[in-house]
């Protein structure tokens, strides 16, 4: 099993609206390990890695993000994997 690490910053009214616990939710019911957290200049990064296929529907569920999300750009950065997460968890 191919394992990635990717990097996803979105923008837009991404805090404030609960994006960080519902992509906690989305994570976990897609096997992934990693951190979500808020920017201090409004956006929100997520830390992610699991299979090629599971980080694409995660990027795909974030282009949207829970209801009163209003995402603007979903920037992606692909990273070595370290394995250094045994969940997915928000940082506060």
């Amino acid at each position: 099993m191919t394992v990635e690490r990717w990097q996803l910053r979105v923008s837009g009214k991404v805090q404030g609206v609960s994006y960080r616990a519902y992509t906690e939710q989305k994570a976990g019911e897609l096997g992934l390990t990693g951190t979500v957290k808020n920017l201090p200049g409004g956006d929100v990064e997520i830390i992610a890695e699991g299979t090629p296929d599971d980080l694409e529907a995660l990027q795909d569920w974030c282009r949207n993000g829970p209801p009163q999300a209003m995402v603007e750009n979903v920037s992606t950065e692909t990273q070595t994997p370290t394995g250094e997460f045994n969940d997915f968890r928000v940082v506060y």
